[in-house]
């Protein structure tokens, strides 16, 4: 089972975290990041799936099938998580415009 995600997360995760970067560019830009707590769930999905990307790299990388293992389950959690913070992040956008 090792190794059948990893390269899979690894590219997903990327295009997740130019999304993640895209959001907080616009908050930015917009100088609506001081007022609103997206920006912050959107740092913290970003370094979430940074570290994914991270785990999912060094597991298709190691040589050691335990280690592999391991290292792509900590990246696969880490991705779940970060596609909840979305899925929030998404709401609240949904939200604020709404409003």
């Amino acid at each position: 089972m090792a190794n059948s995600t990893s390269k899979h997360i690894l590219g997903t995760a990327a295009n997740l975290l130019g999304f993640c970067l895209f959001v907080i560019t616009s908050l930015h830009a917009s100088n609506k990041a001081a007022s609103s707590i997206i920006d912050e769930i959107t740092t913290s999905i970003a370094f979430f799936l940074s570290l994914s990307c991270l785990f999912s790299f060094i597991s298709i990388r190691t040589q050691d099938p335990a280690r592999e293992e391991r290292l792509e389950k900590v990246a696969d959690y880490l991705f779940v998580l970060s596609l909840v913070g979305i899925i929030i992040i998404i709401l609240l956008l949904f939200l604020n415009i709404i409003h």
